[in-house]
């Protein structure tokens, strides 16, 4: 189970955490986690071009690892680069000491203070732990998730999910993945076309 919009209450009990961002303009924050590979990376940077929006890629470091080429294909084309943890980790099943090392291990490669938690999924103490290893970390959260990751989900669907609860200032979650790939494909540019007639820009997180 999932929650398309983050409910007000959780962004309370973490304010930590960014969960939104406002913006004097009419701007959605873009977001595509898991990260970079063959095909679908490069598909996201074709459409994000053919409207000229910019958006946060947070990176498995394991991917770039194994796809260095796509990863400087991302970073070339503007876009903004953040830390998902080396293995994809899940916080609340992993220990501290672990789940730190793992972050480290990846901040060693990209260098970002831009962080987010693999499925949102992170302790308390992972998250003091992070901020006394990098003091300006930004742990991103989302406002809008668009459920792509769901492969019960039809890509129609997952447009709704999107264009329903999108607003000014919204964090968006879509994903880089093969398990996503079929409503991304789908969801992404109409998503894009209607926003962009409706007069808002696309923007990246720092």
């Amino acid at each position: 189970m999932y929650l398309i919009k983050t409910p007000w209450l959780l962004k309370k009990l973490y304010p930590q955490l960014i969960w939104n961002k406002n913006h004097p303009n009419r701007c959605i924050y873009l977001t595509f986690d898991d990260g970079p590979i063959p095909i679908v990376t490069t598909h996201i940077l074709n459409i994000l071009k053919q409207y000229n929006a910019k958006a946060t890629f947070f990176c498995i470091g394991d991917n770039v690892a194994k796809h260095p080429d796509i990863f400087k294909q991302v970073t070339d084309d503007g876009h903004a680069i953040g830390n998902h943890t080396y293995n994809h980790l899940k916080g609340w099943k992993t220990d501290n000491k672990t789940y730190l090392d793992n972050f480290l291990q990846t901040d060693k490669v990209l260098d970002t203070p831009l962080f987010r938690p693999p499925y949102g999924r992170i302790k308390k103490q992972q998250i003091r732990d992070l901020q006394a290893a990098r003091p300006d970390i930004k742990i991103i959260m989302w406002d809008v998730l668009s459920g792509d990751f769901d492969i019960s989900l039809k890509p129609e669907a997952c447009l709704q999910n999107v264009l329903k609860h999108t607003e000014a200032g919204s964090i968006v979650v879509f994903h880089d993945s093969l398990k996503a790939y079929d409503r991304v494909k789908y969801a992404l540019p109409r998503a894009l076309e209607v926003w962009s007639e409706a007069g808002y820009s696309f923007g990246v997180l720092g």
